[in-house]
C-alpha cells in the first residue's frame, strides 16, 4: 500500500476501541454485518427507468447473502416484461453483491435492485423481526388468485370524469352512478380466479359468470356504464 510523503512523516496515534458496525435486525436477530454473507431477509424494491415510462417491483428472499427467491413485477412498458423474464432467471443463486452489479437490462429493474439492496443492507426488511425469516416462496403471497399481480388502473379527464378500469379485485365491467352521476360502486370479474376455473375444466361462460362480483352500492345505481366504451 502506498502512502503520501505527508502521511509517512506523521507520528502514530493509537486507535481507540473497535466496536464494529452497528447491529441491524435480521430475521429476529441482531446482526453485525461485515460481509455480504451476513445479510438475510425478504424485502421489496421499487424502480423506474430514465423516461419514467415503466416501473418495477422487485421482491427478493435472501439467505446468508444469497438470493434464494425472486419475484419481478413490471408495469407500463412492454419491453420491461422481457427483461423481467431474464432477471428472474439470473437473480436466484447469486450473492446480493453480484445481483447489484449485474446488468438486468432494464433501468427500472436495475433501480429496483439498487433500492432493495439498501433496504437489506440497513436492516429495513419485511422480516427484520420475524424469527427465522420467511420460507422460500413467500413472495407469492403478494399475488392475487391465479398468481396475478395486483394492479389498479384508473383514467380520468376534467371534461368527462373518472373511469375505473382495473382494481385489486379484478377487471372492471361496469361503474354504477347515482342521480348526481357520481360513482357509487362497480362490478368486476376476478380474472385470475376465472382463468384458474377454466384451466381446471370449467366451461368459460360458466367460469366468467361465477367470478363476477361487485363493490360499494352497485345495486343502488341509477345508471351503469362500461368504462371502456362509454
Amino acid at each position: 500500500m502506498n502512502y503520501s510523503a505527508e502521511v509517512e512523516n506523521m507520528c502514530t496515534v493509537k486507535k481507540g476501541p473497535k466496536h464494529g458496525p452497528a447491529p441491524i435486525p435480521e430475521e429476529g436477530k441482531w446482526v453485525k454485518s461485515y460481509e455480504i454473507k451476513d445479510i438475510s431477509g425478504l424485502s421489496h424494491g421499487i424502480g423506474w427507468c430514465a423516461p419514467q415510462q415503466g416501473a418495477c417491483k422487485l421482491t427478493l428472499n435472501v439467505k446468508e447473502g444469497i438470493v434464494q427467491e425472486a419475484l419481478v413485477e413490471t408495469l407500463g412498458c412492454s419491453g420491461m416484461t422481457h427483461s423481467a423474464a431474464m432477471a428472474a432467471e439470473i437473480l436466484p443463486g447469486k450473492t446480493l453483491l453480484e445481483c447489484l452489479n449485474t446488468d438486468l437490462v432494464c433501468d427500472a429493474i436495475n433501480v429496483a435492485m439498487r433500492e432493495i439492496f439498501k433496504q437489506l443492507a440497513y436492516g429495513r426488511s419485511q422480516t427484520a423481526f420475524s424469527e427465522g425469516g420467511l420460507p422460500i416462496g413467500a413472495s407469492l403471497e403478494d399475488l392475487g388468485k391465479g398468481l396475478r399481480s395486483q394492479v389498479g388502473t384508473m383514467f380520468s379527464t376534467g371534461a368527462k370524469g373518472v373511469r375505473y378500469l382495473e382494481m385489486a379485485e379484478g377487471y372492471i365491467l361496469k361503474i354504477a352512478l347515482d342521480n348526481d352521476s357520481e360513482v357509487i360502486g362497480y362490478q368486476f370479474v376476478k380474472v385470475g380466479k376465472m382463468l384458474e376455473d377454466i384451466r381446471h375444466g370449467m366451461n368459460p361462460d360458466e367460469a366468467y359468470k361465477k367470478n363476477i362480483g361487485q363493490y360499494g352500492r352497485f345495486d343502488e345505481g341509477v345508471k351503469f356504464i362500461d368504462p371502456r366504451e362509454e
